[in-house]
């Protein structure tokens, strides 16, 4: 009997730590993983936030500063006061002139 428990004592436990290494839903890689997985996410978090408070600032000065308003009103839109021209320069569509290469040669 005591021979018994010598050897089932050291069974058990070897089971009790291969369980907690390798089996069940709470295994260290399991753990390993969703720490990693937390960790990531907090990372993922913090970019969102920081675009989140970015967003609100260009949101608030679009409120209140009437510079910025006007500014992006001209920006984008090309909008324009009254009294004022508005140029726009665009590329040209090919690198050759309107009379083309083969009457250049012709000359």
């Amino acid at each position: 009997m005591k021979r018994l428990r010598k050897l089932l004592l050291p069974g058990v436990l070897l089971l009790a730590v291969y369980y907690a290494v390798f089996g069940g839903e709470y295994s260290y890689f399991e753990l390993r993983r969703t720490r990693a997985a937390i960790a990531k996410e907090s990372a993922d978090l913090a970019v969102l936030r920081h675009q989140i408070d970015s967003l609100k600032a260009w949101a608030d000065s679009l409120n209140v500063d009437s510079a910025t308003l006007e500014r992006l009103a001209r920006e984008r839109f090309g909008m324009i006061r009254d009294g004022e021209i508005l140029y726009r320069f665009a590329e040209p569509d090919d690198s050759t002139d309107s009379i083309g290469a083969d009457t250049l040669l012709d000359r």
